[in-house]
């Protein structure tokens, strides 16, 4: 099988790694910290000496927490001005649109394809390859990296040329998500305190109105008030609704709810469940009163 880099080797980042070795594909790895780089070196594994390494494999997937990590470690590294032609840059990593705009720009100045290829799907899902990626970028350059997509993925999802439509669509699915999150709060602390059994009302309501993979997830973790580990921090969360938010203001656009829950989000930020998967919002609802 080909050589692919992975860089960012956070809990999504790693898993995504070890997906790849399973496959048979010859994986180089480079963090910013070191032990994961060695945990992954130690199951097959090679370490890039630094991301300029990784590149010399041809096709770098990165995962990285935010626009300042991609413009430290991709933008205003210099690593695209040693970067040989014709390498491809694929950015799994949920960023603002305007920051895809610019990487495209800068990527291409260079000779070097850049694809945006953000992910939906939790750490388990993403160790079982079952991905779902939304793709956007060259035509060309995506289908000569879909057999590494397909080899983390349940299915990708092609969305233009345009890499910022591919994050346009990631930051308006975690708007959704945020929204389910709070929905489901909401319900399971009213029948909490109505004394009707939680894990009943998420399994009628995910049995019937709401199915599919977001409710019957984020409703086990709130019945069992389960956080931790996070599979996506509140602070991540609160990260991306507002990347939608600044998105819609970009095109005179308000979003009613998805300021709420930024708000939301804070109050739990602030509570101490930053590093807690955002399904905290639970509690903050659960100890809500009257005229809070």
């Amino acid at each position: 099988m080909s050589g692919v880099a992975v860089v960012g080797l956070g809990s999504m980042g790693a898993a995504v790694a070890r997906s790849l070795l399973r496959t048979g594909h010859e994986v180089v790895v480079w963090n910013r910290n070191r032990p994961p780089v060695d945990e992954l070196v130690s199951e097959g594994a090679r370490a890039a000496a630094d991301v300029a390494d990784a590149f010399d494999t041809g096709v770098v997937l990165s995962l990285l927490a935010d626009d300042a990590a991609v413009r430290e470690v991709f933008l205003d590294s210099g690593v695209l001005d040693t970067t040989t032609a014709g390498a491809v840059h694929v950015n799994l990593s949920t960023i603002s649109p305007a920051l895809a705009r610019l990487a495209a720009q800068r990527h291409a100045e260079h000779g070097v394809g850049y694809v945006s290829a953000p992910v939906f799907g939790r750490v388990a899902v993403a160790e079982a390859g079952q991905l779902n990626i939304v793709t956007a970028g060259d035509a060309h350059v995506v289908a000569r990296i879909q057999p590494i997509l397909d080899a983390i993925s349940a299915r990708t999802w092609p969305i233009g040329e345009d890499p910022a439509q591919a994050n346009v669509v990631k930051i308006a699915g975690n708007l959704v998500i945020a929204s389910a999150i709070q929905s489901l709060s909401e319900s399971v602390s009213l029948a909490e305190r109505a004394g009707v059994d939680a894990a009943r009302l998420v399994e009628v309501l995910t049995s019937t109105i709401v199915p599919g993979p977001v409710y019957t997830s984020y409703g086990d973790l709130v019945v069992r008030r389960t956080y931790e580990p996070a599979g996506f921090t509140t602070v991540l969360g609160r990260k991306d609704v507002d990347l939608a938010r600044a998105e819609a203001s970009a095109h005179d656009l308000t979003l009613p709810v998805g300021d709420l829950l930024s708000t939301l989000l804070g109050d739990a930020i602030e509570a101490g469940r930053g590093r807690q998967d955002w399904a905290s919002l639970a509690e903050i609802q659960r100890h809500r009163q009257t005229g809070s």
